[in-house]
């Protein structure tokens, strides 16, 4: 079960070696918050290591499958019947083996001292609690972090774990068994997942895109940038914008042209890094528009001006590099000698 491999518990087991024997507290809290129906009821025992917990609730009313991966510890157990009532011990692993030969409704799931070793206790716990009937109640019994030396903190149960472990039931109820966590889980109230962030990042990337407009005779409009570059128009994304809002407000406010959202595609997407930071950009494509270009931008942009597509490869001056990757989806191979980019074409 998780953090333990199968051949460790055989060993642990076959070596004599067990876990802290079931007390009188322990014994208590049973009794009086899951006794057993006044009919009987069936006990699902996960991890039930040598069977003490399973020849309890035998006793108690209970049909008990107990279940363990450690077949010494089910040679172990099978060794002292209960001293009343039905224990089946089943050699199963819980998060990788099907559970077809398991009863189809249970009054009670119990895990002692075997929650924390299992792996994928989400999944694991989904999974039983669709076995758990009507009134039925799933007992969770664990070591707390907080009690425990730092060394053996995979034996226990941390607050957050806890606290996740306790989501999604109606009724969650924690009490103390002579410093264990004794916890009863109740009526299953799973819920719509819900989302958050974690917290504001880091910068780490910059993100926008280049908008490629041609005019009805066939020419791209480029702008001549202050910095000395020829460049499409386009820029970062604002927050909560798509590439293709950013494109289109950017070739209004850079340029005066107004498109639509609809009448505008990302075709690509690129990857390169600019000093080490990493740059995605959104290769757009602007098929429709409006106006006529005009600087909107004086600090940036000196001029705009529509050039023949042939020419783009012979221009006296330099290309911004993400325009030159994004004049490239448009036109592949008109381009030579571009520097390195990820190129993720899009249908």
């Amino acid at each position: 079960m998780g953090y333990v491999t199968q051949d460790s518990w055989d060993a642990h087991y076959g070596e004599g070696c067990s876990f802290r024997p079931l007390d009188d507290t322990e014994v208590t809290l049973l009794r009086e918050l899951v006794p057993a129906p006044p009919s009987g009821g069936h006990a699902l025992d996960v991890g039930c290591g040598t069977g003490e917990l399973a020849r309890h609730l035998a006793a108690a009313g209970y049909t008990v499958d107990a279940l363990d991966h450690a077949a010494s510890a089910l040679s172990i157990a099978e060794q002292t019947p209960p001293a009343s009532g039905t224990v089946r011990f089943v050699r199963c692993d819980i998060e990788r083996d099907p559970l077809d030969g398991l009863h189809s409704s249970y009054d009670l799931i119990a895990f002692r001292l075997s929650y924390a070793f299992i792996g994928d206790r989400t999944r694991v716990l989904h999974r039983l609690r669709e076995r758990l009937g009507p009134g039925g109640a799933i007992v969770v019994i664990t070591p707390v972090a907080a009690a425990v030396p730092a060394d053996r903190r995979g034996i226990a149960l941390d607050e957050e774990e806890i606290a996740l472990l306790s989501a999604g039931w109606h009724t969650a109820e924690q009490h103390d068994a002579a410093g264990l966590a004794f916890l009863v889980l109740r009526d299953p109230a799973p819920g719509p997942v819900t989302y958050r962030g974690k917290g504001r990042p880091s910068p780490h990337a910059l993100t926008g895109a280049g908008a490629v407009v041609t005019n009805e005779a066939g020419h791209v409009l480029l702008g001549r940038a202050r910095r000395g570059t020829w460049e499409l128009p386009g820029g970062k994304n604002d927050a909560g914008e798509s590439f293709v809002e950013a494109a289109v407000r950017e070739l209004e406010e850079e340029t005066g042209l107004t498109a639509r959202a609809a009448d505008a595609r990302v075709m690509a997407i690129l990857m390169d890094s600019v000093n080490g930071m990493p740059r995605v950009t959104a290769a757009v494509r602007v098929v429709d528009f409006r106006g006529k270009p005009a600087v909107r931008e004086p600090d940036l942009i000196r001029r705009w001006e529509w050039h023949d597509i042939a020419d783009l490869p012979t221009l006296a001056a330099e290309l911004f590099t993400p325009s030159a990757h994004v004049l490239n989806v448009v036109w592949p191979g008109l381009l030579p000698d571009l520097p390195p980019v990820h190129r993720y074409p899009l249908a």
